[in-house]
């Protein structure tokens, strides 16, 4: 088994990191530098900034903030929010990040999924799905942060994405977002097991034992939260040392 992340993820809305449930009812949760700079002092594998309303008021990601927090951590740094551009792209390279996540851009031109893997290769292009679960036992792929449906399956999707020249799919179950009650290991494993790049769970972890399971019982290759660490109720060495203990590979 390889060795599995632990990434937390800063949720950008003007200037401050916020968390809320459902992507809704958002609190705040600090200055996204001074978070970075914690969580690169509690060994977390990657940080992930998502500018969450970029793409709903149609403008680019706030690249001073990008600046900013890469100048002040030492991990690899993945940036979403806003981007529909290759210049864009470059730019938030340039800025310091080493991989973009792109969601609402690709969902309306998938070709921005291929020139990009093309012109700084697929292990900087990171495809963001947020997915909500439908009666039939699918998932409803949606964009603009969660607001707008589309008429995308999620498993398909990613399938598609990997296809196209994404590197690793970032899987957000928006029914568990927030929620702590677990991460959706169907919608996780049945993603996991239609694509051979790397998948990252997101939504839902509220304890140690979730963590486990999406990399035991659901084939993800990292986990990603935020409320459980943005408010103290975690802290990411306690989750590597519990990971440790039940055979799972970790970065110590």
């Amino acid at each position: 088994m390889l060795t599995k992340r632990i990434i937390p993820c800063l949720d950008v809305k003007d200037g401050r990191v916020v968390k809320g449930i459902q992507f809704l009812n958002l609190k705040d949760a600090g200055d996204p530098v001074e978070c970075a700079k914690g969580y690169d002092r509690q060994n977390a594998d990657e940080l992930v900034f998502l500018d969450i309303t970029a793409s709903h008021e149609k403008r680019k990601t706030m690249i001073s903030v990008v600046e900013k927090v890469a100048e002040s951590i030492y991990i690899p740094f993945t940036v979403g929010g806003g981007i529909q551009e290759i210049s864009e792209i470059r730019e938030l390279l340039k800025a310091g990040c080493d991989k973009i996540s792109v969601n609402t851009a690709a969902i309306e031109a998938p070709s921005l999924i291929q020139k990009a893997s093309r012109r700084f290769g697929s292990q900087c292009i990171v495809l963001a799905i947020d997915a909500r679960s439908e009666k039939n036992g699918s998932w409803r792929v949606y964009s603009h942060g969660g607001r707008k449906v589309t008429d995308l399956e999620a498993v398909e999707w990613a399938k598609k994405g990997e296809k196209l020249g994404a590197g690793e799919i970032l899987l957000t179950s928006m029914d568990r977002d927030g929620a702590q009650n677990g991460y959706d290991l169907e919608l996780l494993r049945r993603v996991s097991e239609s694509v051979r790049i790397p998948v990252i769970a997101s939504g839902g972890a509220g304890n140690c034992e979730h963590f486990a399971e999406a990399f035991l019982n659901a084939r993800a290759d990292a986990c990603l939260a935020a409320s459980v660490f943005h408010f103290g109720a975690l802290k990411i060495p306690e989750v590597k040392t519990y990971l440790r203990q039940k055979g799972i590979p970790v970065r110590l």
